[in-house]
């Protein structure tokens, strides 16, 4: 890989590293707004959701756009949403105006994982690609943890409102790396042809340390039409149904958990600082299992590995579940929780960067994890019910421990040619 072929995936890791901030910083600072604005955990439920919903619609609406106007203008355009949703939650004083914000936060956010995705597949080449699409997952858990010790730092002092402020600090930030550094793929331009785009394709060979072309490939007058149709052809129809059944049940475990692991701590009695750093355990066990999977995918099978991932998962969660938990148990646990559940969550990219062709990657990646987000909207809010309802967090765990099997048994049967 050359040199801007590895700064292109560094870009993607960081993009994702800025979305880890972006979607764990409610969590991390929930229980402060909750306090301040005397909230309920339904009403903070909302919070959550509301992020989730302009994720889903940014991945329906806004990601499949990459493969018609190309992966950098969707990242510019997200970015720009998130930013703004940032900077504005950081200065608002009123709930329904940060359902708002939250909301236009979520959908730069889903503009920005499926195109992320299908470009640091596009610019990996075939030894390194499931290799490089888990890892730059990783940036995600990552940014979490980062914004975990800012939280835990500054919040107590300066409020949660300072944190939402250095986060659009961090979103603008990449903004302009985005701006300044991001190309289009070699694949994507050659694929969707127009006028300059010779001059193109060899200005991003050149950087890539290739010879340029003379010519232009002839376009493939059968090339499939980039839309949610072309998901449902006779050659991917079994692998799309089997996938957003997975993201579902993964989404709904993975952000519930995610979303409510600190508050959960803070409720056991820890501390604001120790609930944080729970909160950051589970996400430096996510960097670790995210890191790890497409290599290991690579080597033993990418839906096998998925499916040993979700089986480990779902056995952590059963013993949390049915221990006597110790501050020491609760931080291993977690740990092990970051590992397999969204470790193990995030094979599914590598795997869907392989079923799908170039001209319609994003779309099914950005289509799949719209369905996904489905499940993370239903599931913080039903696990915000069930707590005021008076269910016991270990009943709890049980329950939200069976969609992982549902999701490794959906990936394992995958029969598509292309893994």
């Amino acid at each position: 890989m050359s040199g801007h072929q590895i700064l292109m995936v560094v870009i993607c890791f960081i993009l994702n590293f800025s979305d880890g901030i972006d979607v764990l910083i409610v969590s991390f600072s929930s229980s402060e707004i909750i306090a301040e604005w005397g909230l309920s955990k339904v009403e903070m439920g909302y919070v959550f959701s509301s992020g989730l919903a302009g994720m889903t619609l940014g991945c329906f609406l806004i990601a499949p756009l990459a493969d018609k106007i190309g992966r950098r203008k969707i990242f510019l355009i997200s970015i720009s949403m998130i930013t703004l949703g940032m900077f504005g939650v950081g200065l608002s004083h009123d709930f329904l105006l940060m359902l708002g914000l939250r909301f236009l936060t979520g959908l730069g956010i889903g503009g920005i994982l499926p195109t992320m995705t299908a470009t640091a597949a596009e610019f990996s080449n075939q030894k390194y690609r499931d290799f490089n699409v888990g890892l730059v997952q990783a940036g995600w858990p990552v940014g979490a943890i980062v914004i975990g010790f800012v939280c835990a730092r500054f919040i107590p002092i300066y409020g949660w409102h300072f944190a939402f402020i250095i986060a659009g600090c961090f979103s603008f930030a990449t903004l302009l790396l985005v701006y300044f550094f991001m190309t289009d793929s070699l694949e994507f331009l050659l694929k969707n042809q127009s006028e300059g785009s010779l001059q193109k394709v060899n200005k991003l060979m050149k950087k890539m340390n290739l010879l340029a072309l003379e010519v232009l490939p002839k376009m493939d007058q059968n090339m499939k039409e980039t839309s949610v149709k072309s998901l449902f052809t006779p050659e991917f129809k079994d692998s799309t149904i089997k996938a957003w059944i997975a993201a579902f049940f993964g989404f709904l475990t993975l952000y519930t958990l995610m979303s409510w692991v600190p508050g959960i701590a803070k409720d056991a009695g820890l501390s604001f600082q120790l609930a944080a750093l729970v909160g950051i355990t589970l996400n430096v066990g996510a960097a670790l299992g995210s890191a790890s999977i497409g290599a290991i995918g690579s080597k033993f099978g990418l839906r096998q590995s998925q499916l040993t991932f979700m089986l480990f998962a779902f056995t952590v969660m059963l013993v949390y579940a049915f221990s006597s938990l110790t501050v020491v148990l609760i931080f291993i646990l977690i740990l092990l929780i970051g590992i397999f559940v969204q470790g193990g969550f995030n094979g599914i990219w590598p795997i869907l960067s392989r079923i799908y062709p170039a001209e319609i990657r994003a779309t099914g990646v950005g289509f799949t994890v719209g369905v996904g987000r489905f499940g993370a909207i239903l599931g913080p809010l039903l696990f915000g019910y069930l707590v005021d309802f008076g269910l016991p967090i270990q009943v709890l765990f049980i329950i939200f421990s069976i969609p992982l099997l549902i999701m490794g048994i959906s990936i394992w049967s995958l029969k598509s040619s292309r893994l």
